[in-house]
């Protein structure tokens, strides 16, 4: 369901309002406060409160208890669901991950003191801000997080490497919410993130995986790769990433520079809300490069990278493996990586070379791909143009026409299966996509042509 933001303020709202009617502490909490205060639309309200898991579950009709023993509840009011949160303090942190016990608290302090960067940990008082639409006005900062979202800062609460110590996982956080909003990570911070950045493993992959999507699709995917590199935090999570770095590329092709340098200025392309596959692929659709390099042998020679859609695509795979994505992102990942070089062909193909081209699944980003490719090398969107407008122009109905010959034609005719159908079934459907023939009679007399007539 597609809930608009406003039904969602007003759901978090009617939440927040009757916790404090009945007597508790509520407010808004975390990333919507630091987002009302920069003027951008939240994605969700989080509601703190004093009161309990039992005593929100007891007030509202609609609830789930999907993190109880952290204190967390799921309210849903007007159709939408808002997480409340009670205020707590955290135990020991002996995975890395999560608190091994929490504590709950009816000060808001404490709750707010357990939180990661002082930009996420201030409060909004929901009564004034309904009076008033006003965020600033209704603000509850303890950790001076105005300050550092106005000096546009990305600080740890408290000591940055207890928090780091604490959850792995907001080493990447601070990554993302630096490029995101164009931040600096404050020194203390930094340094203590290129400290643990080794530590990174103990978060799980799934959590690296959507923390990464989240850096390479919110629209400042090059800031956040230049600092995950800065900080030690690539070579952890991405170690095939940071390989493409100093390889140098043919100058004539690629007048930028060495692949990393290429990579990142695919990433600066992409837009905030592209496709997480779009974006995968732009980050490793050269990923093969560094291990097929080959320097020139004289003069007449230039750099080559023989085999590196082959090897990429297998690394691509792996790497998707690795970050637990399903089987339908990695192969659209994986044929992103290998197509990607198709296109230099693309002028020359057979008619039915090019429709099959065409055909390929989510074409689109296989073209926005392409055209980031160009602009982050030569800039010549020839080839580009050429496959958009023929994807444009081309009905769907001609790219993936029901076919004329089947197994069954074959069958019908007197060819026996074997491995000779799948060429016969391949030349008959070129001869289809080609114009050459229009009904299947005519595609079987061509057969009949090509193949021989079988005996009978």
């Amino acid at each position: 369901m597609n809930i608009d933001a406003n039904a969602k303020y007003e759901a978090a709202a009617k939440i927040a309002l009757w916790l404090r009617e009945v007597g508790h502490e509520a407010y808004f909490a975390g990333g919507c406060v630091r987002d009302l205060l920069l003027g951008i639309v939240p994605k969700d309200y989080d509601v703190a409160t004093s009161a309990t898991p039992e005593q929100v579950v007891a007030l509202f009709t609609k609830t789930f208890t999907v993190g109880a023993h952290f204190g967390v509840v799921l309210v849903v009011e007007q159709n939408v669901a808002t997480e409340v949160a009670t205020f707590r303090s955290d135990g020991a942190y002996s995975d890395g991950r999560r608190p091994d016990a929490v504590r709950f608290s009816t000060d808001v302090r404490t709750d707010v003191l357990r939180r990661d960067f002082t930009i996420n940990g201030m409060l909004l008082d929901p009564v004034k801000f309904s009076e008033s639409q006003d965020a600033s006005a209704a603000v509850l900062d303890y950790v001076h997080g105005r300050e550092d979202l106005v000096e546009g800062v990305v600080r740890a609460i408290g000591g940055a490497n207890l928090r780091f110590e604490e959850d792995k996982l907001r080493m990447l956080r601070a990554v993302r919410f630096a490029a995101r909003f164009g931040f600096a990570i404050e020194p203390v911070t930094f340094g203590a993130i290129c400290g643990h950045a080794g530590e990174i493993g103990a978060v799980s992959n799934e959590r690296v995986r959507d923390e990464l999507t989240r850096m390479l699709t919110e629209g400042s995917a090059r800031r956040a790769f230049e600092l995950l590199d800065e900080t030690g935090l690539l070579r952890e999570v991405l170690p095939e990433v940071v390989k493409m770095q100093g390889v140098a590329q043919p100058p004539q092709f690629h007048p930028e520079g060495d692949v990393w340098t290429h990579t990142l200025m695919l990433l600066e392309q992409l837009p905030a809300g592209c496709a997480a596959t779009l974006a995968w692929g732009a980050l490793l659709h050269d990923v093969g490069k560094p291990a097929t390099f080959t320097a020139p042998t004289g003069p007449e020679d230039r750099i080559r990278f023989n085999g590196h859609v082959e090897v990429g695509v297998r690394m691509a795979e792996a790497i998707c493996g690795r970050l637990r994505f399903s089987n339908e992102e990695t192969a659209q990942i994986s044929a992103l990586v290998k197509n990607h070089m198709r296109f230099g062909d693309v002028m020359q193909m057979k008619e039915s070379t090019l429709k099959r081209f065409l055909r390929l699944e989510n074409f689109p980003e296989h073209l926005a791909l392409h055209r980031m490719d160009c602009m982050a090398a030569h800039g010549d969107l020839t080839l580009y143009e050429f496959a958009k407008a023929a994807y444009e122009a081309t009905p769907a109905e001609e790219v993936r026409p029901a076919l004329l010959v089947t197994g069954r034609e074959l069958i019908s005719a007197g060819y026996k299966p074997g491995a000779k159908f799948k060429e016969i079934l391949a030349f008959a459907e070129d001869a289809q996509l080609e114009g050459r023939v229009r009904t299947t009679d005519e595609a079987m007399e061509l057969v009949k042509k090509q193949f021989g007539v079988p005996l009978s």
